[in-house]
């Protein structure tokens, strides 16, 4: 019966543990923004970044995407309406595609981003500095 007590009491103790790990934290706008963030940092942030050229738009933190959302560059709610998607969805043979030269996102990296927008593009209330992850487009 003790056997039993303990095995059940290390099986609930385990369970607490691992939801625990597994649930999200931080505020919703911030959980919105996670999934964009990981394509941003992979496929944008190289060339869009605090040495980008003044002619590209910034997407070097919140702030910057803050800015493409007050200037119409993201339509919160409507992804098609939003240029910055526009430009991620054109074939690599379109003038103006993102990322340039043949390393367009992924379908899925695609579908994150439409739901981010389409979900009225939230961000976190506090700025969140966003950083070069993976292999650089062959572009830089």
């Amino acid at each position: 019966m003790k056997t039993r007590l303990t095995l059940l009491l290390s099986f609930a103790l385990l369970l607490a543990a691992c939801v625990t790990m597994s649930s999200p934290k931080g505020s919703p706008d911030e959980l919105a923004f996670t999934g964009a963030r990981i394509v941003l940092e992979a496929n944008c942030v190289h060339c869009h970044d605090d040495t980008r050229l003044s002619t590209m738009p910034p997407i070097a933190d919140t702030q910057g995407l803050a800015k493409l959302i007050a200037t119409g560059w993201i339509t919160p709610g409507h992804p098609e309406k939003s240029r910055f998607f526009q430009v991620v969805t054109f074939s690599d043979e379109t003038p103006g595609a993102m990322p340039p030269t043949g390393h367009a996102i992924s379908p899925r990296e695609v579908q994150i981003l439409r739901q981010w927008i389409q979900a009225g593009a939230k961000l976190p209330k506090h700025n969140v500095k966003l950083y070069k992850q993976g292999a650089l487009p062959r572009s830089v």
